[in-house]
């Protein structure tokens, strides 16, 4: 895609690699949603706390799975006010349910550097099926590993979209004047092994 051609991934397909275990770094992965507010403005928001893993391994990509927890209340809308209406019991009750969880099912792959991830969503202990179209955007050696001790090691990383009808999970206050239809996007970096 982008920045991970359909070649280089070839190329690291016939190199022999084993299944690894990437850990999210948290300062560059994003998860973000979009809703359009009363038909006026597209609006957005973020989730900034993210924990969890991705089982990968480039050989076996129908393998691939993901065990992801975020913090319900790292909302960030850039507005306190808009932030603490939803982390409140309208919204997402952040108090009763502190998580949001997406763990995976399968993994079907879709094209040279693409794959569907297909897993339960947990939102206020509502679980539905959800899918993330992801495309793997880098693997390898990060950049900036030749500066940076964090940065050493073997990364990955992706892009992924996806979508949800919030009324299913118990946050469908206003919808549909405030559409109930969410896109969320990824994007993610993630290194093997975490860190110590």
């Amino acid at each position: 895609m982008k920045l991970f051609t359909a070649s280089a991934l070839v190329l690291a397909l016939a190199t022999p690699v084993l299944a690894e275990t990437y850990h999210f770094d948290q300062s560059h992965t994003e998860i973000r949603f979009y809703y359009n507010h009363a038909g006026l403005t597209e609006q957005s928001g973020e989730w900034t706390a993210v924990s969890g893993t991705v089982e990968f391994d480039p050989e076996n990509i129908t393998a691939t799975s993901a065990d992801i927890t975020i913090d319900a209340s790292s909302v960030e809308t850039g507005w306190g006010p808009l932030n603490d209406h939803l982390k409140s019991g309208d919204f997402f009750d952040v108090e009763a349910y502190p998580n949001i969880k997406f763990v995976s099912t399968s993994a079907v792959q879709t094209g040279a550097s693409t794959l569907q991830m297909i897993g339960d969503l947990t939102i206020k202990d509502q679980t539905k099926p959800a899918t993330l179209e992801i495309d793997l955007t880098f693997m390898g050696e990060h950049p900036l590993a030749g500066f940076f001790d964090y940065y050493k090691g073997d990364w990955v990383a992706v892009e992924a979209d996806g979508q949800l009808l919030r009324s299913e999970y118990g946050v469908g206050m206003f919808a549909p004047g405030t559409s109930d239809l969410v896109q969320l996007k990824i994007s993610a970096e993630m290194r093997a092994g975490g860190w110590e």
